[in-house]
């Protein structure tokens, strides 16, 4: 049974492009959430430099405006892992059938461990 739904392994320009669409919306990813959480931390800096009433950023709120940061870093870091998953265990599909075949003929030639 081939691991593919097709029975025809993608091309290496399809897997090139796969790859570079992976990393891609990573660098989209991370490039979105340095620019929110810094817009973020100028807000929270203006009011307390005083460029605001303050009022829901100011001086009791100093954790408050942390939290998107914490639970979108999160978020990102994830997605860094299963982009980095996905881009290690390529043919590790194919590698494992391929071990299974092997396995197999083994067993069926009388070879018996």
């Amino acid at each position: 049974m081939s691991p593919y739904p097709d029975s025809t392994p993608p091309s290496l320009a399809q897997r090139a492009r796969r790859r570079v669409a992976l990393k891609k919306g990573f660098f989209i990813h991370l490039l979105v959430f340095v620019l929110v959480n810094a817009g973020l931390f100028v807000l929270w800096q203006g009011a307390e430099w005083g460029l605001g009433d303050g009022a829901g950023w100011g001086r009791h709120h100093r954790v408050g405006g942390f939290l998107p940061l914490w639970g979108w870093g999160l978020g990102l870091t994830i997605h860094g892992i299963l982009v980095l998953l996905r881009l290690q265990g390529e043919g590790l599909t194919q590698r494992m059938v391929e071990r299974e075949i092997e396995t197999l003929k083994r067993r069926e030639g009388g070879d018996a461990r």
